[in-house]
């Protein structure tokens, strides 16, 4: 494509004729003088070819030239949207760091066999309605969890007792979430820090192990209730067994990864965690 002398029109300064141009700029020869303009935008704004077939073909070069910035416009809002959200999850983090922790900001869930794959597949949790009380059949909120909260999922199939009750998985909520103010009942997970259990690794990994009714240390019964909360301390020991089930497994980094950051943000040291004493220990 070859630009030069070829006629052009301008809404102002006339009829001319290309002298030169380059990706950058292009030179127009009118009776007024030369003029520098910006190629090929010009041609899509105040310059018009004569040339019918060369005008088709710089309105391409214009069009790809639009297509190609608003591209680059939109990675830049999406560049600006991640760094602003990286800002607020920090500023949270260390609002979370400064204030005083509560000891029991974790939660366990009972998993319908139903709702499993649905649980792992879209990583949140529904926490359930309200079954009494003007806000009856309102989905429920759980005031004290927050993003130093944690979700443990268990499960325990009909012909199984109690005391085998099974961990799944479990993931930290997502670092915006605020339990007092969700309208939807549900938990979503941060992107990051979250683990689904093998089959095998459940089996494993049994719930009484680590929980303990504090009131009755000896009983293992869940009867009724979808959601209760569960000991800091106890979170870390599972995910701190987690690592030790997974020593030569490719998730073992994951679990790592998981476990150093929730005993950051929940103020636990690693080094002086003991060991479970849930009340399946005590049978």
């Amino acid at each position: 494509m070859d630009l030069v002398n070829k006629k052009v029109i301008h809404d102002r300064f006339g009829e001319g004729n290309v002298v030169n141009y380059d990706d950058s700029y292009v030179n127009i020869n009118f009776k007024s003088g030369t003029k520098k303009f910006v190629f090929p935008d010009a041609f899509g704004q105040y310059v018009k070819l004569i040339d019918k077939r060369m005008a088709t073909l710089i309105g391409k070069k214009v069009q790809k030239r639009q297509e190609e910035r608003e591209k680059e416009e939109l990675e830049l809002e999406a560049e600006r949207a991640l760094e602003q959200r990286r800002r607020y999850i920090l500023r949270h983090e260390k609002r979370m760091r400064a204030r005083k922790i509560h000891p029991k900001l974790q939660s366990v869930f009972w998993c319908e066999a139903r709702e499993v794959e649905e649980v792992f597949t879209e990583w949140k949790i529904f926490i359930g309605r309200s079954k009494t009380g003007q806000k009856k059949g309102q989905p429920r909120k759980l005031p004290r969890m927050s993003p130093n909260s944690a979700c443990l999922l268990t499960k325990r199939e009909p012909d199984m007792k109690e005391k085998n009750r099974q961990i799944l998985g479990m993931f930290m909520a997502d670092a915006t979430f605020n339990g007092r103010q969700r309208e939807d009942g549900y938990i979503p997970s941060h992107p990051k820090y979250r683990l689904r259990l093998s089959a095998e690794e459940s089996e494993k990994m049994l719930f009484w192990n680590y929980y303990i009714n504090k009131g009755f240390p000896n009983n293992m019964t869940w009867n009724s209730g979808r959601q209760r909360y569960f000991d800091n301390i106890w979170m870390a020991q599972i995910l701190r067994d987690i690592i030790s089930l997974r020593a030569d497994s490719e998730g073992l980094e994951d679990a790592q990864n998981f476990f150093e950051y929730f005993c950051r943000i929940n103020r636990i040291d690693p080094e002086t965690l003991p060991e479970p004493k849930g009340a399946l220990k005590r049978n």
